[in-house]
């Protein structure tokens, strides 16, 4: 879980989790580390004529004219060889699947069968895509213009550039600026359009070990900048002092946004008339698909000791004593179905490949990465037919609580309405 330095300089820094993220791929030597040094003006990548210098994904957080902020992924060649080469491809290929903008780099000279593999694997996931011709200044035009004509037929739009002599740069600017305008799924607001002018908005934030003295999380930073962007008051209290908070404002609250681990408590304390939802939830709807998450929610009631659960965090914090992902949510499964279940955590970016042997995938509120990488998430778990969602839904459900901290998004409660009545007809009574 990301937090940020309440007073500190870093709150005027982009998250890396609100940035876009432009990965390079292509094969080895194709100039992919040459390009991003060219793209940047800076050397980020070392660059050699020693076929797979770059072995691991290499990150840096830029700030591109006309687009913002960005992060670069420098990748290692899909045409590496060996045992340790085909780990490093597989890689590469997993990072291509949450990038908001794929630069497929190829050497002018011609296409071969790993871009081919590389266009095709982005025209099938939907991943926006530039082909880059690099090396144009060591090839006859003759040579160009095959290559181009092969490129240009993927549909993808086609760049040539000369890394080295920075030929093509600006073009390339141009394009990504283009491609970035037209084809990404930027995150939606934290609050979405729930606030309006003048409104007040509760926000409980429990201090606890996940958020460190000094500091508040980040999607708790998120929503009071949202809320003062939106011209409108924050509250902001702890899980002790809502009833109180609420009972002294003089106007009524539009509605409270409280940290998952407390959501019985919070709505014990608010009267009826006033919506609860929580930061998690609302990281669902930022992030990825809030209404697939709540349909994936309604598996929970259907899970048997033994099952295999999947629990996902995007980011590699430090473990807490009662950690929410490895400690609460494990404990809370357990004791809604009378047995231990068969839990795999899995931390950080990368994803597995292979998620049929999982019943059900937990998956955090992805602070820390960007809606394209929550969504590719989704659809590979989707595509394989395994129900997915999110630490904000499944807890709101293990309390018992999930149609009141769903009645700000309607259509995601009838989702879980409609799943769990399947499931039921599936698996029987629960």
């Amino acid at each position: 879980m990301s937090t940020i330095p309440i007073n500190s300089s870093s709150r005027l820094e982009t998250p890396k989790g609100l940035r876009l993220y432009i990965g390079l791929f292509g094969r080895r030597n194709a100039g992919k580390s040459s390009l991003v040094n060219a793209l940047t003006g800076q050397q980020i990548s070392i660059v050699s004529d020693v076929a797979g210098t770059t072995t691991d994904p290499v990150e840096k957080a830029y700030e591109l004219a006309g687009v913002g902020p960005i992060v670069f992924i420098d990748t290692a060649g899909v045409d590496d060889v060996g045992d340790l080469g085909k780990l490093r491809t597989a890689r590469s290929y997993s990072v291509l699947a949450w990038m908001d903008l794929a630069l497929i780099v190829c050497d002018a000279a011609g296409l071969t069968n790993c871009e081919r593999s590389l266009i095709a694997r982005a025209a099938q996931d939907k991943i926006p895509a530039i082909i880059v011709l690099n090396k144009t200044d060591c090839y006859a035009n003759e040579c160009l213009t095959a290559t181009r004509t092969e490129a240009a037929a993927s549909g993808f739009p086609v760049i040539e550039v000369s890394a080295l002599s920075c030929e093509g740069i600006d073009s390339l600017r141009g394009a990504i600026k283009q491609v970035l305008a037209d084809k990404t799924q930027p995150d939606r607001p934290l609050l979405g359009d729930l606030v309006k002018p003048g409104d007040t908005i509760v926000l409980v934030t429990p201090i606890d070990t996940g958020a460190p003295k000094g500091r508040l999380i980040l999607p708790q930073v998120q929503a009071i900048r949202e809320i003062l962007d939106a011209d409108a008051r924050c509250l902001v209290v702890r899980e002790n002092r809502v009833a109180e908070a609420i009972a002294n404002e003089r106007t009524t609250p539009a509605f409270v946004v409280t940290d998952s681990q407390v959501v019985r408590s919070v709505i014990e304390q608010t009267p009826a008339s006033i919506p609860v939802t929580t930061f998690s939830i609302q990281m669902a709807y930022s992030k990825s698909d809030l209404t697939e998450m709540a349909r994936g929610a309604a598996m929970l009631d259907f899970l048997k000791p033994g099952d295999k659960v999947m629990i996902c965090e995007t980011c590699s914090h430090h473990p807490q004593p009662d950690d929410i992902g490895r400690k609460k949510l494990p404990r809370w499964l357990e004791k809604k179905i009378g047995g231990p279940l068969d839990i795999d955590v899995v931390v950080g970016k990368d994803f597995p490949s292979d998620l049929t042997p999982y019943k059900l995938i937990l998956q955090c509120g992805g602070c820390v990465v960007t809606r394209r990488h929550m969504l590719s998430r989704l659809q590979a778990a989707s595509a394989q037919g395994v129900p997915m969602t999110n630490y904000g839904v499944a807890i709101s459900h293990l309390q018992g609580v999930l149609a009141r901290a769903l009645e700000l998004h309607p259509q995601a409660k009838q989702a879980f309405d409609q799943a769990h009545a399947e499931l039921q007809k599936r698996f029987g009574s629960y």
